[in-house]
């Protein structure tokens, strides 16, 4: 009998001489298969062959019910009437940004560079108000959007983003945030309006955090700048980076991080403005959701 899983053989040792036969099998067999395919390609005989897709984490990706397809009626049907309306309709947005109470210097420091990313933003120091008055606040002062960076043991962490003046709101965590100082070969950025780049948004979550996120940039941007703001979701993280394109030549363009980067990762979705007490979630992180990896 020829055995195939040595993990039912209960002696250590024999288990060990059927693991190492099985190992020497399998390089006899990969070595055979390169020699064949050496012997075919010199020959010109695999030019037929179809080259096998890699086993990756994406090519083996899940089917996802709720990815919206090109030209959704219900969807677009949805969409006209939704929160974000007023904004694609030509509303321009003006942004509140403000912290945690008592934030840190480095805080200060990375909310600078943000006003910079955000055309028509503006910074308000917390200090001691309460988030509701805060919202009241922005949405009588004509604001459309708030937005809330948090910090723990002085390290930047979370953040709130929150339509206003009837939502939705989004929380999202923060990780590997790195400083312009941070990156080699920075640049400064200008005053000039960025472009916006929306990547892999595609599914009905991800089309409304997109709406969200397209909420907080102007319709105009100012492509002279040649500067540009991406938002790429993949794996259910968003990467956000901020670039300026360089010119070498008339031939040749490259692309210069200005700064600050970081990776958000939604973990809930209210329906209206700040709620923790009787918020309604239209999406909320759950534990048993990571319960495989080609799923997202």
């Amino acid at each position: 009998m020829v055995i195939t899983n040595p993990n039912t053989i209960k002696n250590k040792v024999k288990r060990l001489e059927v693991v190492e036969r099985l190992r020497n099998e399998k390089k006899k067999e990969k070595k055979k298969e390169r020699t064949k395919k050496k012997r075919e390609a010199e020959a010109g005989e695999d030019q037929e062959r179809p080259k096998k897709l890699p086993r990756t984490i994406e090519t083996m990706r899940e089917a996802d019910e709720t990815i919206v397809q090109p030209e959704d009626a219900e969807v677009d049907g949805d969409e006209m009437l939704d929160e974000f309306a007023d904004y694609f309709a030509g509303t321009i947005p003006k942004i509140l940004i403000t912290t945690s109470k008592k934030p840190a210097a480095g805080m200060y420091k990375f909310i600078e560079k943000m006003l910079w990313v955000f055309p028509n933003s503006y910074f308000y120091a917390r200090k001691g108000y309460d988030l509701k008055k805060i919202i009241q606040y922005a949405t009588n002062k004509g604001f459309t959007d708030i937005i809330i960076w948090h910090e723990d043991n002085k390290k930047l962490n979370s953040v709130v983003v929150s339509h206003l003046p009837s939502g939705p709101t989004a929380y999202f965590k923060v990780t590997s945030l790195k400083m312009p100082h941070e990156i080699e070969g920075h640049g400064k950025p200008t005053a000039h309006k960025p472009e916006l780049i929306l990547n892999n948004f595609n599914t009905r979550l991800g089309r409304r955090l997109g709406r969200m996120m397209a909420a907080l940039f102007p319709h105009d941007p100012n492509f002279r700048g040649r500067r540009v703001v991406t938002l790429h979701n993949q794996r259910d993280f968003i990467f956000f980076r901020h670039h300026r394109y360089v010119f070498d030549n008339d031939k040749k363009a490259r692309l210069q991080e200005l700064g600050p980067r970081f990776t958000l990762k939604l973990k809930a979705l209210q329906k209206g403005t700040f709620d923790t007490t009787t918020g309604e979630f239209e999406w909320l992180f759950k534990s048993e959701m990571n319960t495989s990896r080609k799923r997202f």
